[in-house]
């Protein structure tokens, strides 16, 4: 039995003493208010009205009963209209602040085709752990080893310049040996020095001979991209990004490095439904799995490599 329903049913016949009346103002027919009702008794094993041709009066019974039923339908109209502005409160969610406007635009809007209004939080990965643990944001995207990450984004190395090549061997880069003039340093941007990139790519370095300096973490993506637009310097970054600056793109030679992001929950929450209803948005958004490869395996960005 619904008892709500059959409440309100109630509640509304006793108010204005008639079944049509009542059940016209609880929006519902009058056989279904009359069902409602008589299910209501029977379910009590009393009456609740002496029913007549013209009225519908309550029994003792029923009087008793009244203010308990009518505190019932408040009770289920304050949780309907909870549950509702539960839906359309903003869900905070920590991102990283390589997605391009127009994804964080995208996500938003694929979101509300879900029921869900995001509240995007751009910060770096370590501000992201401490606003997840701090339980100032419902979610986050952290970033994680490729090994335990639901959305992996290649990345490689980017140039202003033609960089001639498909693969990009950091040993090239070494003073003296291939290319003349100053040394040509790698830059690392903010999302990318965590130690399961920074860390490979650092022993790399030393094994192959480049200097301390040749492998530098800059401090906001806008200060690394104007270096290498200004030198011969390369960018560690993913293919979307190198497009979006107009950079080419190519794979390291000598390591295979990826950013992972994982999908962690403040609290007790879990990630998984709100995975499953976001995930292929939130994979649109990072750049995951939107790889262009040219016929020769590499990804381009900006002007043809």
């Amino acid at each position: 039995m619904d008892l709500v329903g059959a409440c309100r049913a109630f509640v509304s016949v006793s108010e204005y003493g008639s079944f049509t009346v009542g059940a016209d103002a609880a929006r519902m027919s009058q056989s279904v208010a009359s069902r409602r009702v008589a299910a209501l008794e029977e379910h009590f094993g009393e009456q609740l009205f002496e029913r007549t041709s013209r009225r519908a009066v309550l029994t003792p019974f029923g009087r008793d009963m009244l203010p308990a039923a009518r505190q019932l339908v408040r009770s289920a109209e304050v949780l309907l209209h909870e549950a509702e502005a539960a839906k359309r409160k903003p869900w905070r969610l920590a991102v990283p602040g390589v997605c391009s406007t127009a994804a964080l635009a995208r996500l938003v809007a694929e979101a509300r085709g879900h029921g869900v209004t995001l509240d995007l939080r751009i910060a770096a990965p370590a501000r992201r752990r401490e606003l997840i643990h701090s339980q100032q944001v419902r979610a986050a995207l952290l970033a994680v080893p490729a090994d335990e990450a639901a959305w992996s984004v290649p990345l490689g190395l980017a140039g202003a310049q033609d960089l001639g090549v498909k693969r990009v061997y950091l040993e090239t880069l070494r003073v003296g040996r291939a290319l003349p003039g100053p040394a040509r340093r790698i830059w690392i941007q903010p999302e990318d020095d965590v130690p399961h990139i920074r860390d490979p790519l650092t022993r790399l370095r030393d094994a192959v001979g480049l200097r301390p300096a040749q492998v530098a973490s800059a401090a906001d993506l806008t200060t690394a991209a104007a270096e290498v637009l200004c030198t011969g310097d390369l960018l560690l970054c993913s293919p979307a990004q190198a497009e979006d600056l107009a950079l080419n793109w190519r794979p390291i030679g000598e390591i295979t490095l990826s950013r992972g992001f994982a999908l962690a929950a403040a609290g007790d929450g879990n990630p998984q439904h709100t995975e499953a209803r976001l995930g292929d948005a939130i994979a649109r958004c990072l750049g995951a799995g939107t790889r262009s490869a040219a016929p020769d395996g590499a990804v381009t960005g900006g002007a043809a490599a």
